[in-house]
């Protein structure tokens, strides 16, 4: 089941507890990437990573918000050009290996087609790039809400997440969870939500999180392998220019010995035979 654009629009831009929500996971993913070592970058999120992405828009070089059909678009951000993208999870108009740092949110857990769109994440991350990839956490209370966003598709474990993302050909980097209070609109919880994050990141075996946030590279294998097989020339090509030694008695060795062992008769009857005045 996929989201609808309508409802994330309005659970993280007009409900109290989504702009907490949206306040927690920027903070986590600036920590993660600082909009100031992003100069010159492109960024892009898919799904719904829209409130991502804002402080990356003055310093990166270009900033796109993807996000699938099945969900909708809108225009994003309020008061400024448009960055937002309407497309297939399949199929991104982004050019291949263009992209420096990828977010994903409310992407991969609705997807119809996992496969095929980390598959898509890999063709549009260029050498270098990164990933982070936020998903509901199978073990926590937010995947088991349905007033939340997080309660709705696929949900994950840390184990769960690696081991797709490694099949799709990334290399994680770390992993981490966010959103240690409850899914709750009680101004108790609201207030304290950044004092949990704080206490949550230290006890987390303690506490459960609601969401699993991971980071990934490209993993980009060598062009080595059977159906490539390198070809190494033999040393014994580097002597091919040096003769094998001959066995004594054979070559010009042979016959200079043979001319010095002549017998003198045979060379005063030569000397005999040159007609008088020759050379």
């Amino acid at each position: 089941m996929h989201h609808d654009v309508v409802d994330l629009r309005r659970f993280y831009y007009q409900r109290a507890l989504g702009r907490v929500v949206q306040r927690v996971l920027r903070d986590r993913l600036t920590a993660i990437w600082p909009p100031g070592h992003s100069a010159g970058m492109t960024v892009a999120g898919y799904g719904f990573a829209a409130p991502m992405l804002r402080p990356y828009i003055a310093p990166a070089r270009r900033v796109t918000a993807l996000m699938p059909a099945a969900q909708g678009a809108m225009p994003w951000p309020a008061g400024l050009p448009n960055h937002s993208v309407l497309c297939d999870e399949d199929a991104w108009p982004i050019d291949t290996g263009s992209i420096d740092r990828l977010v994903l949110l409310h992407g991969l857990e609705t997807a119809d087609d996992a496969a095929g769109l980390l598959a898509e994440a890999w063709r549009v991350l260029g050498p270098g790039g990164r990933m982070v990839v936020m998903v509901p956490n199978r073990a926590g209370l937010w995947a088991q809400s349905e007033t939340t966003p997080f309660g709705n598709g696929r949900s994950y474990t840390r184990g769960q997440l690696e081991a797709q993302t490694r099949a799709a050909g990334f290399v994680c980097l770390g992993s981490g969870a966010a959103l240690y209070i409850p899914p709750s609109d009680r101004r108790f919880w609201l207030r304290s939500a950044h004092l949990w994050e704080r206490t949550g990141t230290r006890i987390a075996r303690l506490l459960i999180a609601g969401v699993v946030v991971a980071e990934f590279t490209k993993q980009v294998v060598a062009p080595v392998g059977r159906r490539r097989p390198v070809l190494v020339p033999s040393p014994l090509e580097v002597l091919e220019g040096i003769r094998a030694p001959q066995p004594a008695g054979t070559g010009a060795g042979a016959g200079q010995g043979a001319r010095r062992g002549a017998a003198p008769g045979a060379q005063g009857q030569a000397r005999k035979a040159r007609p008088p005045g020759g050379s």
